[in-house]
């Protein structure tokens, strides 16, 4: 129809939108996009794909579209490989990688309307809705003294979660967390048909720990408090200013979507999509036919 979005706006809005906002920063925090390093600020908006990063001696807060906020410790990295939320939605979901670092996180709507998980580089976590610890080591391995811990937290209200815990090669479930300042250290397990297998053995943690982890958890439950708002007011600034310039770069569309309007079109016909559909215009979230598997928000 005439009223439709041609396919390559519809295709550019869903691929450049923001995810999320950068709620708090002490010292040097980056963000990689498209191969480029930026320094982040605090407003600064998030997208897909983006891989952010905290210098020694730095932190970084992170609040994303639905309230899922993350906090970095110094010399962390996630990269985030999934985001798809529609308020009100029940097929939201979220993939963040954590790489390296201590990092604290709070669950929100998409863990509790879709699915969230958080990938490290031994095991899945499925997040329902919760708060957490995740420390992953420098060269982090099942087999080495560098384990990835997950440990469980109460929320800001006193509830406590639940985490599920995956083999992540082989999605076999090694356990859930489900008490709070409890935790699962990945170690070797035992050895099957397919090779080495991972456990994740429960572990105590030190008095100490669970002070550092509780003041890291109240800086996440504070991030999110100022993250909603700081997210709420850049997407109402986005819509009042439409043709508003970044401070940094958007991300550069894919060269499928760059070229999805058609080069000629006959009178009366609607538009073709690469795959030869007429007239179907993606909603955000929904992936392209043909490209990568990547879906945006």
């Amino acid at each position: 129809p005439a009223a439709s979005p041609t396919p390559a706006a519809d295709a550019q809005s869903a691929a450049v939108e923001p995810i999320g906002n950068v709620a708090t920063v002490t010292g040097i925090a980056t963000v990689i996009r498209d191969k480029n390093s930026y320094p982040l600020r605090v407003r600064d908006d998030i997208y897909l794909n983006d891989v952010v990063q905290t210098s020694s001696n730095s932190t970084l807060g992170i609040t994303f579209n639905d309230a899922t906020t993350f906090n970095l410790s110094a010399s962390s990295k996630i990269t985030i490989d999934n985001y798809v939320y529609e308020d009100g939605g029940k097929q939201n979901s979220g993939i963040f990688d954590i790489g390296k670092g201590t990092v604290a996180f709070v669950a929100a709507a998409v863990a509790k309307t879709g699915n969230m998980k958080i990938t490290t580089p031994t095991a899945t976590l499925g997040i329902r809705g919760t708060t957490g610890v995740v420390d992953v080591p420098e060269g982090a391995a099942a087999n080495s003294a560098r384990n990835v811990n997950i440990k469980l937290y109460p929320d800001a209200d006193g509830r406590v979660g639940h985490i599920d815990v995956d083999d992540r090669t082989s999605g076999t479930r090694l356990g859930a967390l489900t008490q709070g300042a409890s935790g699962f250290a990945i170690r070797p397990g035992a050895t099957g048909a397919g090779g080495m297998r991972f456990a994740a053995v429960p572990i105590t943690i030190p008095a100490q720990q669970i002070v550092r982890d509780r003041g890291f958890v109240s800086q996440v439950h504070l991030a999110q408090t100022t993250g909603r708002q700081i997210v709420t007011e850049q997407r109402d600034f986005r819509r009042a200013n439409p043709t508003a310039q970044s401070r940094i770069p958007r991300p550069a569309l894919p060269p499928q979507q760059q070229q999805l309007r058609p080069a000629t079109t006959v009178p009366g016909q609607q538009p073709q999509r690469p795959n030869g559909q007429p007239g179907q215009n993606n909603r955000p979230g929904q992936q392209q036919p043909g490209t990568p598997g990547r879906q945006g928000t």
